[in-house]
C-alpha cells in the first residue's frame, strides 16, 4: 500500500497529504467522535480529579467485571485500525481479545491478550519489533494494519473470577480502502502436553486467498535437553507435502545453534528482539515452584509474506535429542498465535480452550 489513501505511511511517503480523517477511541472518548474527548463527568478517575471538572483525567480507564465483555470499538467504515495500545490488569490469559470485520458474527481475531502481544507466559518481556512492541511495565502496542470496509467491532472479555481494569487507546483512520486490501486475522492455539509423535499445528483450515504474516510461540519444555530440532512446514493450496519446509525451530525464528553463541560450552540461551524476529523471553526454573523452562519467540513475515490462493496449513514439529544422537519427539506445553491477512468470509475458528485449559500450570 502506498499510504496515499491514509491506510499506512512509511518514511518514504510520510510528507504526502491525505484526505483521511484521524480518530481515536479510549475511555475518554468511547465512540471516537470528533471533538468529543475528555468530556466525562464520571469515571475511574473521578475521585482523583475531585472538582477539577472536564478534561482532568476523569475517565482514563474502564473496569470489566468477572465474566463480562466490554466493547472497546464499534466503528463504521470504511477505515483502518492503525495502532492499539493496551495495559490490562489481572491474568493475561484470562483476558480475551476479539475483532470482527464488516458485521461478521465470527471473530477474525480471537486470542488471549498476552499471547496476541507475544508475552504469553503472563510475565513482562521487552518486545521491540515493527508490528508489536511491549514496553515497561505492561504496555502492549500493536501496529498491524487492519483495514475494514463496513464495520470494525473489537471486544475484551474477562473470563477470570476477579474484576479487571483496562487502559486502552485505539487509533484509526476513516478513509477509502483499496479493492485488493485483505482483512487481518489472528488465531490462538494451545496443547499441553503435546501427544507423543504428534505434530503441533499452528493453524489449519484457512480457506480463502491471502498471505501469512507471522507467528508467536510460547514454548514450555517438559523434557531435559535441547528441544528445538523440529521443522516448520507450510502447506499451500492443497499440498500433501509442504511447499516450504524449515530446518529447525530456532532457524525459523532467525536464530541458530540452540540460541547459544557457544553451544559446545553450554553458555546458555541469549535472548534478542529485532524488527522481524525474536527469542525474547526465557523463564528459568527457580528450584521451587517454577519447574520448567518457558520461552517466547516470534517471527514476522513482513518482508517475506507466505502467499496462498485457496488454503493454508502451518505445523511445527516438537523435536529434541534423545539417546545415542537420535531425535526425540517431545510432549511439551505449546501455545501459539498465527497472524495472516485474507479475504472474507473466513472459515470458523476452533473453539477457544476453556479457562482451565488456558491457564499456565
Amino acid at each position: 500500500m502506498t499510504g496515499f489513501n491514509g491506510l499506512g505511511l512509511h518514511l518514504g511517503n510520510l510528507s504526502r497529504l491525505s484526505a483521511a480523517k484521524s480518530r481515536s477511541l479510549s475511555a475518554e472518548n468511547f465512540d471516537g467522535a470528533k471533538g468529543r474527548g475528555g468530556m466525562a463527568d464520571e469515571g475511574t478517575g473521578s475521585r482523583a480529579a475531585r472538582d477539577l471538572g472536564h478534561g482532568w483525567k476523569v475517565s482514563p480507564s474502564v473496569r470489566i467485571g468477572a465474566g463480562e465483555t466490554f466493547t472497546m470499538a464499534d466503528i463504521a467504515g470504511p477505515g483502518a485500525i492503525q495502532q492499539i495500545w493496551l495495559t490490562p490488569t489481572g491474568n493475561w490469559r484470562f483476558c480475551i481479545l476479539r475483532i470482527y470485520w464488516d458485521d461478521s458474527e465470527r471473530p477474525s481475531v480471537e486470542c488471549p491478550i498476552g499471547d496476541f502481544f507475544a508475552v504469553g507466559w503472563g510475565e513482562y518481556a521487552q518486545v521491540t519489533s515493527l508490528p508489536v512492541c511491549v514496553n515497561p511495565g505492561s504496555a502492549f502496542n500493536c501496529y498491524w494494519e487492519m483495514p475494514f470496509r463496513k464495520r470494525c467491532r473489537m471486544t475484551i472479555s474477562n473470563i477470570a473470577e476477579e474484576e479487571m481494569t483496562l487502559y486502552y487507546q485505539v487509533n484509526y483512520t476513516l478513509t477509502d480502502v483499496p479493492e485488493d486490501a485483505a482483512y487481518f486475522h489472528a488465531q490462538f492455539r494451545r496443547v499441553n502436553p503435546l501427544p507423543y509423535k504428534d505434530v503441533y499445528t499452528i493453524v489449519d483450515g484457512i480457506s480463502g486467498r491471502g498471505h501469512y504474516v507471522g507467528a508467536y510461540m510460547a514454548w514450555g519444555t517438559n523434557n531435559n535437553g535441547w528441544w528445538g530440532e523440529g521443522e516448520i512446514k507450510f502447506y499451500l493450496d492443497g499440498d500433501d507435502y509442504p511447499t516450504i519446509c524449515g530446518t529447525g525451530t530456532e532457524d525459523y525464528f532467525c536464530g541458530s545453534y540452540n540460541f547459544d553463541p557457544s553451544p559446545r560450552h553450554n553458555e546458555g540461551y541469549v535472548t534478542y528482539t529485532t524488527p522481524y524476529a525474536g527469542f525474547h523471553q526465557v523463564i528459568q526454573p527457580d528450584g521451587a515452584y517454577k519447574s520448567q523452562h518457558r520461552m517466547g519467540m516470534y517471527r514476522w513475515h513482513i518482508m517475506d509474506p507466505i502467499r496462498f490462493e485457496s488454503d493454508l496449513r502451518v505445523t511445527m514439529q516438537a523435536l529434541g535429542w534423545g539417546y545415542n544422537s537420535r531425535y526425540l519427539p517431545l510432549q511439551d506445553d505449546i501455545a501459539s498465535v498465527a497472524y495472516w491477512y485474507q479475504t472474507l468470509p473466513q472459515a470458523p475458528f476452533p473453539a477457544l480452550p476453556e479457562r482451565d485449559q488456558l491457564q499456565i500450570i
